[in-house]
């Protein structure tokens, strides 16, 4: 039992993964490796738009009229001469900020939520049944009904994503407390009277950093898309936004004659789920002692 906490208090002090692995174990993994190169590509691009060989996205040219893609104009030019190019380096902005927003504020609600859910016999009984109905509306039908209710804005969008993933990670929480409970060192440390916020803090929270992370991933992606749906419907970004989603819903009206309005941030936003579902996947395999042994 001692070893058992010792190693738990280790891990969550060193920073190192569980069952003895390191970060550098971890980043070495094929798929971590691949997914996190592109994801870096895609913050740096975000981060440097302005060095980038970009313009004003919402200015205005005729020149730049429904240009194919040319060394003067690198993914050509929309209905409005606004310059594709600059909207796609953008529109990262808006896509990273959204998931990573999304991903943290649901992570930190839904640890919260999940933590209290497993260990105080009320908050299961009458929060977690908010969470199931919550989880009854399908996430895009529920944000599109907020967006209605508050108007389209990022923070908004934000908002909405966020309420609909809150309820995944309280069960998933309360799932592994429950789990964890059942475990000999935290009915030792409940015995020798560890009060509740030290068994919370020592004992259950480092064990629940693993499956957290793999969620955490998976909410990016799905925040990434559910914010490019939400703008291609009209429900989502205001317009005038440079976001992927208002660019693809702009540019399937002209297609046919115009591919490249669609093609370039298409392939921004698949790259961005992409890899952002690669380190999700690695981080799965080298966290979960199953796939490790497999």
């Amino acid at each position: 039992m001692n070893a058992t906490v010792a190693s738990t208090t280790v891990a969550s002090t060193t920073g190192s993964a569980p069952d003895g692995l390191s970060l550098r174990d971890v980043l070495r993994h094929p798929t971590i490796m691949i997914g996190g190169s592109i994801m870096l590509i895609m913050i740096a691009a975000a981060l440097l738009a302005p060095w980038l060989g970009t313009v004003d996205p919402q200015s205005l040219s005729g020149a730049r009229r429904l240009k194919p893609p040319s060394t003067d104009i690198w993914f050509g030019g929309d209905m409005v001469g606004r310059d594709v190019y600059s909207r796609t380096i953008y529109g990262a902005r808006i896509s990273l900020m959204v998931g990573l927003s999304v991903a943290a504020i649901s992570i930190t609600i839904g640890l919260t939520i999940g933590l209290l859910a497993g260990f105080v016999r009320w908050v299961d009984a009458i929060v977690m049944r908010v969470m199931d109905g919550l989880m009854a509306i399908p996430s895009i039908l529920l944000a599109v009904a907020l967006i209605a209710l508050t108007g389209a804005s990022v923070a908004n969008v934000i908002l909405a994503i966020t309420l609909s993933e809150v309820p995944r990670v309280s069960r998933l929480v309360r799932s592994t407390v429950l789990s964890l409970k059942e475990r000999p060192f935290v009915e030792a440390a409940i015995v020798v009277g560890t009060p509740f916020p030290a068994l919370l803090w020592r004992h259950i929270l480092p064990n629940t950093l693993a499956p957290l992370l793999v969620q955490g991933s998976y909410i990016f992606a799905a925040a990434v898309l559910t914010e490019a749906a939400l703008s291609f419907i009209g429900a989502g970004t205001p317009p005038e936004v440079p976001s992927w989603g208002n660019m693809i819903s702009d540019g399937r009206l002209v297609f046919q004659i115009a591919p490249h309005l669609v093609i370039f941030p298409g392939v921004a936003l698949a790259l961005t789920v992409l890899a952002v579902n690669m380190i999700g996947d690695g981080l799965r395999d080298v966290l979960d002692p199953n796939f490790r042994a497999r």
